[in-house]
């Protein structure tokens, strides 16, 4: 027994000092708490009444905030540790909100210039993320009439830090944002009622809404952003309104212009561009936003963009062909690509842009993503994310993918397989002649018509523009 006791005893000497090196090298390991701001950005402190927690999308909690410059250069201070001023916060996002990091919106007291951005009330905190840099500078350089803007920022929420964020402009009617009429919750004159729209068409279900058939497979979903209550008369015009629109789009007559009576086709032209460029699956799916002003022969205007991602794949095909593959919804863009008008627009801005204006969003990405190093790192601290993933290795990729999808898009311009007006009793053998299928997809280039009709299998086509069965 004695000698059982003795080898116990050796046992707890060699655990006992194991144990004391484990709980040394945890205690080395900084806490959330203890993850900081990194010093190298500009920071947001922001106090929630009584320090509840943000649990909601639709209820702002209230609040306090101040901005502390940290020695950025052209950032003006806002608000003091004694002197903090007023704001609402609510959480905001759908898929992002389920996320470990939250995403907020923020509503200021007043219209204030944050950051150097235009004033307004209404901002937005969004997780950080080489796309976004990428994409809103894509709708600078494309020209669209108002593309949001960001600024970097760590934020303290409570106390708790909780890493780095865009600061970013949300999409509403304002003169510094999307300048146009703003007709009023409720409206019934019928003069005021054609114009001052904010729609997005989107891919969740929400209040604000309305749901027409887009064709026989699935339903196209509107959400109203402004006004955000409607009079009958108002959700009457506005659901004729775009079942007006589809119709026109969905026209067997691909050679028809009653589309573009509704429709800005620079707009949907550089909207698109700027979708295939970021190669975003959510471009015409989802955060598609749409407005339209109250003037005399005022069109919808595609816009402004929101919420790019990049599928970072090699690019063999139009973005939403890919999303038929990727069970996603291309709304209407099927459909428009097939008119010639819109190809012959989409090379149009092409010309514009390519390549000197395009290649000036590789620089800006270095300049935007490489000084966030030192805060990226914190905040992967912060949210137990992957440490390699670096501001440098972000920055490449995404130059690198954007590269790739611009080369490939510019030996791949759209082209309306409506474009000819030659009937095909018209052609000559010598003709060089393009067949496509019913979405407008480029199937085949022979030599002649009749190279084509003897090679084609049965179907449908659309050879020089006119539509031919073969049995």
């Amino acid at each position: 027994m004695q000698n059982v006791l003795k080898k116990l005893g050796y046992l707890m000497m060699l655990i006992v000092p194991v144990s004391c090196t484990q709980e040394s090298e945890a205690s080395l390991l900084p806490t959330k708490s203890e993850i900081s701001v990194s010093g190298s950005l500009p920071v947001l402190y922001i106090e929630t009444e009584n320090h509840k927690p943000i649990v909601s999308k639709e209820v702002y909690l209230n609040a306090t905030y101040r901005l502390d410059p940290m020695g950025t250069e052209g950032i003006e201070p806002l608000g003091s540790k004694t002197n903090p001023l007023p704001l609402q916060i609510r959480g905001r996002g759908h898929s992002s909100w389920k996320g470990a990091k939250k995403p907020y919106k923020l509503k200021l007291q007043t219209k204030s210039s944050l950051m150097g951005l235009p004033k307004n009330k209404h901002w937005a905190l969004l997780k950080p993320s080489e796309n976004t840099v990428a994409g809103l500078q894509l709708g600078k350089l494309l020209d669209m009439a108002w593309t949001p803007d960001f600024r970097p920022v760590e934020v303290v929420l409570n106390g708790e830090y909780i890493g780095l964020y865009f600061l970013t402009e949300t999409i509403r009617i304002d003169k510094n944002r999307v300048d146009i009429y703003e007709q009023q919750d409720g409206e019934t004159n019928p003069e005021l009622i054609a114009g001052g729209w904010l729609v997005e068409i989107d891919n969740y279900k929400d209040d604000c809404q309305i749901t027409i058939p887009e064709n026989n497979r699935w339903n196209l979903t509107l959400r109203y952003h402004s006004p955000e209550t409607l009079s009958n008369q108002q959700l009457q015009w506005l659901t004729n309104e775009f079942k007006s629109i589809n119709s026109a789009i969905y026209s067997n007559d691909k050679t028809s212009t009653e589309w573009e009576n509704y429709l800005d086709v620079e707009s949907i032209a550089r909207f698109f561009i700027v979708q295939e460029v970021m190669d975003n699956p959510d471009g015409f799916h989802g955060s598609f936003y749409l407005y339209k002003d109250l003037s005399d022969n005022s069109k919808w205007i595609a816009g402004p963009i929101w919420d790019l991602v990049c599928y970072n794949r090699e690019k063999t095909d139009y973005t939403f062909r890919m999303n038929v593959h990727y069970a996603f919804t291309p709304h209407w863009i099927g459909e428009i690509i097939q008119y010639d008008n819109f190809c012959q627009s989409v090379a149009k801005v092409w010309q514009e842009v390519y390549p000197e204006k395009l290649s000036e969003v590789y620089d800006y990405i270095d300049a935007t993503v490489l000084p966030l190093e030192a805060a990226w790192s914190n905040d992967c601290k912060r949210w137990d994310e992957d440490p390699s993933q670096t501001a440098a290795l972000r920055a490449e990729r995404i130059k690198i993918a954007i590269n790739r999808n611009i080369e490939w898009f510019n030996t791949h311009l759209p082209e309306s397989p409506y474009a000819s007006s030659l009937s095909i009793s018209s052609m000559s053998e010598e003709d060089t002649t393009k067949v496509y299928n019913l979405q407008g997809m480029l199937i085949g280039v022979f030599k002649n018509q009749k190279e084509a009709l003897s090679q084609l299998k049965a179907g449908v086509y659309i050879i020089n523009g006119k539509k031919v069965k073969i049995r």
